[in-house]
Formats: C-alpha cells, sequence, structure tokens
C-alpha cells in the first residue's frame, strides 16, 4: 500500500517534502496494435507486462519562497514527479507531503475546452482553481492584460497558437496567489519577452511568500 499522504515530522517553513518516493509502471512487453486485441488478450490473461520504474527513491525539500528549477534530459521523470507533488498521481512507495494550495500548469491547455471563447475559458479554468465567478470577474481585467493575445480573447481556442494557449493559462493560473506553483515546460512555447514577464511574476510570487517549481530541459529557460 503506498504512503502516498503521510503524517510527516517537518519544519514550519517547509512547502513541501518527498521521502524515498517512487513511481513505477506496469507496461506491455509487447505491442498490441488495437484496443479489440487487447482487451481480448486481457481477459485471456494472456498480457505480460514489465515494470518502468519512473522515479527511484526521490527524496527532496522546499522552503516556503523559494524558486526551484529542476532539469532533465525527455523521460527523466520530471513530468512524474510534477504530477505527485500536484496529488494527482500517488506514489507507488515513499511518502509526500504538501503545504497549502498548488496551482498546477503540467499540460499546454489543461483545463481548457477547443470550443470555447478565451474568456470562457478563462471562467472554465478559474472554476477548476476552485474560484467562483465573482472572483474570476474581478481578475479578468487583468488576465486579459497579462495575456496579451488581443482580440483573439473572444475567439475559440481552437483559434490559438500554442504560445497564446500557454500565456493565457499562465495568466490565469497565475491570476490569484497560490501557495505552490508547479511549472512543465509551459513557457517553452513563449518568445522572450512573455518568458521575461513570467519569470517577473515568479519573482513577485517569492516575495509574497509562494512556492514555484518550473520543470524543463532547457538550462536558459530555467535560469
Amino acid at each position: 500500500m503506498s504512503k502516498a499522504i503521510a503524517t510527516i515530522k517537518v519544519k514550519d517553513d517547509t512547502a513541501f517534502f518527498l521521502k524515498d518516493v517512487s513511481v513505477s509502471y506496469q507496461l506491455p512487453n509487447e505491442r498490441i496494435h488495437t484496443f479489440k486485441e487487447y482487451a481480448i488478450r486481457l481477459m485471456q490473461g494472456k498480457i505480460k507486462y514489465n515494470s518502468f520504474l519512473a522515479l527511484d527513491k526521490i527524496n527532496l525539500a522546499v522552503k516556503e519562497g523559494e524558486i526551484l528549477g529542476i532539469l532533465g534530459r525527455n523521460g527523466a521523470g520530471k513530468s512524474t514527479l510534477l504530477k505527485v507533488l500536484a496529488r494527482v498521481l500517488y506514489p507507488t512507495e515513499g511518502q509526500v507531503w504538501v503545504k497549502g494550495q498548488v496551482y498546477p500548469l503540467l499540460q499546454l491547455g489543461a483545463g481548457f475546452h477547443p470550443e470555447l471563447t478565451g474568456i470562457e475559458n478563462v471562467y472554465l479554468n478559474g472554476t477548476l482553481l476552485g474560484h467562483s465567478k465573482q472572483e474570476v470577474e474581478e481578475k479578468l481585467p487583468k488576465i486579459i492584460d497579462f495575456a496579451e493575445i488581443g482580440d483573439f480573447i473572444y475567439s475559440p481556442l481552437r483559434t490559438f497558437s500554442s504560445g497564446m494557449t500557454a500565456r493565457l493559462g499562465f495568466a490565469v493560473a497565475t491570476a490569484w496567489t497560490p501557495d505552490i506553483l508547479i511549472l512543465d515546460e509551459t513557457l517553452s512555447v513563449g518568445d522572450a519577452a512573455f518568458v521575461e514577464k513570467c519569470a517577473n511574476r515568479m519573482k513577485e510570487f517569492r516575495e509574497s511568500g509562494a512556492t514555484v517549481l518550473l520543470v524543463s530541459h532547457d538550462v536558459d529557460m530555467v535560469e
């Protein structure tokens, strides 16, 4: 049984703490081409699996108000680590302690619907983050201003470029100051000016006591 959420003795200024955290996945050891074939072989008990270790006994402690950058090549387990911290994935082994509210930007366009307009998606995403319609309305002008996507805010999300989607997603997630902000390669599609703008907002978060975790394979991005 996973000790995913555990009582761990930590210092008062700790934002999150991981002890001996491991995550393993069971992957079929051969390629199955169709869902029908997979379902039949699954019912017959003929599928054999190999265990893939995405995280191996990770120990990590980060204080409140810190900005932590984690570098690693693709497939190194960075996204898995973020999912554990965001509480969307339980570790196979180990203990996790997270303090406060976590705003994760784990995937470009996560929490958005392609057929809704930019403004409608702001309300949708804000609601998913736990805010009321009134709270979103109060932040809407600042969100639109920060995203800098012009009249596209009134267009369906499917007409957005990846950079515009990233701008809007970051603007919504950072309109409120979370306890912990998690970013997974989100800023890699933004231009230099917008990345600098995001960096300044993250510094503001740090000064207010929030913790920021940024994961990338790009050294320049983390710096």
